[in-house]
Parts: C-alpha cells; structure tokens; sequence
C-alpha cells in the first residue's frame, strides 16, 4: 500500500508538472462537451517537442473522427530550398518536415492524397511567394489529405490583387488537419481558405494580417481584396453540407484584414477566444448560406461590425464576448450547434494579452504550445 501511494503521488506530480502542455481535455461519448475557463495566461513550453498532437491531444474539432496525429514521431527531413521542400511534401514516405529559413515558392507547391505528415517551421521560417497572377499566385494547395499537421511557419505572400487568383494556402477535401501557431500574411486572394467537404480542422494560435496595401484595378473587380479567410467556397457547393466543422481557437485576425474573417458557408464552426483589431475591417465573422457559427469569448477591438448575419445562414450564437470601440451588429440570431470536445477556455478578460503574445509562429520549432 505503501508503495502504491508513492507511485500515485508521482505519477501526480509529474502531470502537474506538464500543465502547459496537457490541458486539451476531450469529453467522453457519455458527458455534455463542456469549455473549461481559465484565467489564466498560459505560455509556452519550448523543451519538449510535440511529435503527437500538442503534448497531449488536439484541440477543437481535429480532435474528433479518431483524433489528428500528424507524421507521429517519424525521422524528420530537414529542407532550405524550393527544391527540397517540393521533393520532401510529393514524397508520401516523409513523414515530418522541417522548413528552416526563408523559401520562395517560385511555383506553387501541390500537396495531394496523402495521409500523416507533419510540415513545420524552425524559428522564424518562412515561405514567400511575389507572384500575383491569377494561375501562378499562392503559396501551397493541400487536396484530398488527411491527418496532417502544420505548425509554426510564416505564410507571405505579395499583397492581395483581385485576379481570381490562390491564397497563400487552400485545403481542399482534406480530414483532420491541424493548423497551430502559424502566421499567413498578405495572400493575393485571402491567406487560407477552407472549402469541398474539408472537415475535422482545427486553427489555433494563428496570426492572419495584411501589412502591404492592397491592389486595385484587378479582373475580379474588388479593389481592396484583403479578405482573410473563406469556408465553403459557393452557395451551391451542397457536398459541403454536414463537412466544414472547423475550430479557430487563441487566432488574431491583426490589421489589415478587411473581411472574412472568416465568411462561412455550410459549417459547423466554433470560433473562442480569437482576437480582432483591424481597424480597416468592414466586417468581421460572416454567417453566410447555412453557416452554423458559436461564437464565444472574442474579443472586438476598433472594428467595424463584428458579427454580419448573411441570407440563408442557419444560427450564431454570440456569447460572452468584448466589444471595444466597435460598429455595427454584435448579436448572433437562434441556437447553435454544441460541440462535441472540452476545450480550455482563457477568460475573455485574458484574451488580447495572450494571443497579442503567442498567435502566430512564435514558437522554437515543433514544441509544445499553450493548450
């Protein structure tokens, strides 16, 4: 008995001693899913290297249909070029990559049909494209994958032009992806979009912004095309219906973003404690054709109608959320979706200090972040 208590109290110890990295916690089929708060700003841990997950599960909805595990603990190649990275993402025998430095993608990378890879950045990496050509624009399109994982890399692109062209990155038809503390910068189209039957996504800890000004007189007719993020990409692309469930968890949608941020088609998507302070915004989180939308404690700070409530949209729930020098609606309309998975919820009072200080690629590499 003796010895069983000392082996309890620590096995305890030893949990407690990885908080800031173990606090995802996933309800069981037989409990309510239930937000956890915390007031707490939680920092990272940059010793430990998340071969699974975030040193314990994933957040948000890629923890959902078996969970999203990436490339695993598999060896890791390391690239510097354009020609190695493109090697190292059509080979499906690699498993994780390490990008390290600054790349330009001088044609867009094609990542397809592939399942359990791990793309992440060393300190300060960063892939580049300066093309804003409607065929040759973009940084990487992700099609028809599954299980992947994506962290801590700077997506730039040259500054939107409304060509009809790519954003810095797609996922098209592709399950269980997890995208954390990545940086997507002035795409030409948008910076990540989200659409045909994508499902179990989960975005965290992301920084999405513009910091070149915009475009105008392109073929698509917008002139200032700053539209940060899309999910579903038409009103009558109805294979997205019951895909699209999609997390975005600790973002910062950061200046310069003028819309989507994100404009949902379809999706069941629970937006918590993301951050908004672009001052240049026409709108914000945008419920379009049967968009399912939670929205709960954000933060709104100097934007321009945080909530737009679109035709044929099915319900947003606005909840618990901070609205500084804003314009324009706040309030959802019906009842929202519950999801199924715990996640850890800061207070809404703790929202701006954190993710003003962790969203984006602000990690050592593949090392545990806050959740």
């Amino acid at each position: 008995m003796k010895l069983q208590s000392t082996l309890s109290m620590f096995l305890l110890t030893l949990t407690f001693g990885f908080t800031a990295c173990n606090t995802e916690e996933i309800a069981s089929p037989n409990e309510e899913a239930s937000i956890k708060t915390t007031n707490e700003v939680q920092s990272g841990s940059t010793n430990l290297t998340a071969k699974i997950g975030n040193c314990s599960e994933v957040p948000g909805w890629a923890s959902q249909n078996g969970s999203t595990t990436g490339g695993g603990s598999s060896a890791e190649t390391t690239v510097t070029t354009y020609a190695q990275l493109k090697s190292a993402i059509e080979n499906s025998s690699v498993k994780v990559i390490k990008v390290s430095g600054t790349i330009t993608v001088t044609t867009r990378l094609s990542f397809q049909d592939q399942t359990g890879k791990t793309i992440y950045g060393a300190s300060g990496a960063k892939l580049v494209s300066t093309n804003q050509t409607k065929d040759a624009s973009g940084i990487i399109s992700i099609k028809r994958c599954k299980n992947l994982i994506i962290r801590n890399l700077i997506f730039e692109g040259p500054g939107a032009y409304d060509t009809d062209g790519w954003d810095n990155a797609v996922l098209d038809d592709c399950q269980n992806v997890w995208v954390d503390h990545c940086e997507f910068r002035d795409g030409v189209d948008g910076n990540f979009d989200i659409k045909n039957k994508s499902d179990y996504i989960t975005v965290s800890y992301t920084k999405f912004g513009y910091l070149k000004p915009p475009k105008a007189g392109g073929s698509g007719g917008t002139d200032d095309h700053r539209y940060s993020n899309l999910i579903g990409s038409s009103d009558g692309a109805t294979a997205d219906r019951g895909k699209l469930r999609i997390t975005f968890a600790r973002c910062w949608w950061a200046p310069g973003c003028r819309e989507r941020m994100p404009r949902v088609r379809f999706g069941k998507v629970h937006l918590v404690n993301n951050f908004y302070n672009s001052t240049v915004s026409n709108k914000c989180v945008a419920a379009g054709f049967e968009a399912d939308i939670r929205v709960e404690s954000n933060v709104f700070e100097g934007v321009k109608t945080p909530i737009e409530l679109m035709s044929g949209y099915t319900a947003v729930t606005a909840a618990d959320n901070v609205f500084t020098n804003t314009t324009g609606n706040q309030a959802g309309s019906g009842t929202a979706f519950t999801p199924p998975y715990s996640i850890i919820k800061l207070s809404k009072t703790a929202v701006k200090a954190d993710i003003s200080a962790n969203a984006g690629a602000t990690l050592g590499g593949n090392t545990c972040g806050s959740f």
